[in-house]
C-alpha cells in the first residue's frame, strides 16, 4: 500500500505542474490501492472555468478510468485541504479518503472550518486525515503568491 507521505509527494508534482502553467498550485492525485489511477493540477485559468479545481478533474479522471462514478476502495492526496465545492465532490464521489497537505484555516473543508465529507447528516462518509507534509505543500503556495505580488508590484514602493 502506498504511504500517505508518497501520496502526497506524488500531488505535489501535479502543484508544480499548475505553478508552471500559472495557475494557483494545487495537485491531487488518486490511488486505487496502489494503482494511480488519475494526477491533475489546477487548470481555472487555462479553462477559464471556476471549477476546474484539481481535486474536481481528478475525481472525472478517477470515474472515467474505472468505468463508474463511485470511487469507493480509493483514496485522494490533495496538496491543500479541499475547498467546499471540493469537499463535496468528495463526499459525492463515494470515494473512501483524501489525505491533505496543507490546511486552509479560512475555507478548508476537510476539518478547518467544516468537515463536510464526514458529516453523517450528507449519506456516504469519507475520511479526512492531514495535515501532511504541510511545509512542503505551502511553500509551493508561497512562491506563487509571492511572485503574483512581485508582479502585480505589491512590493514596490508607491510613487
Amino acid at each position: 500500500m502506498i504511504s500517505d507521505a508518497e501520496g502526497i509527494t506524488r500531488a505535489l508534482l501535479e502543484a508544480e505542474r499548475a505553478l508552471s502553467a500559472g495557475e494557483v498550485p494545487v495537485g491531487a492525485v488518486i490511488y486505487d490501492g496502489d494503482e494511480l489511477i488519475a494526477a491533475a493540477g489546477n487548470e481555472r485559468e487555462m479553462r477559464q472555468d471556476p471549477t476546474a479545481h484539481a481535486e474536481v478533474l481528478a475525481l472525472q479522471q478517477a470515474a472515467k478510468h474505472l468505468g463508474r462514478r463511485r470511487l469507493n476502495g480509493c483514496t485522494m492526496y490533495v496538496t491543500l485541504e479541499p475547498c467546499p465545492m471540493c469537499a463535496g465532490a468528495l463526499m459525492l464521489s463515494g470515494i473512501d479518503r483524501v489525505v491533505f497537505g496543507a490546511p486552509d484555516p479560512k475555507g478548508g473543508c476537510c476539518g478547518s472550518v467544516y468537515a463536510i465529507p464526514e458529516d453523517p447528516a450528507f449519506g456516504h462518509l469519507t475520511r479526512c486525515d492531514g495535515p501532511m507534509l504541510a511545509d512542503r505543500c505551502s511553500e509551493v503556495l508561497s512562491r506563487f503568491f509571492k511572485e503574483r505580488r512581485k508582479g502585480s508590484g505589491a512590493d514596490r514602493p508607491a510613487d
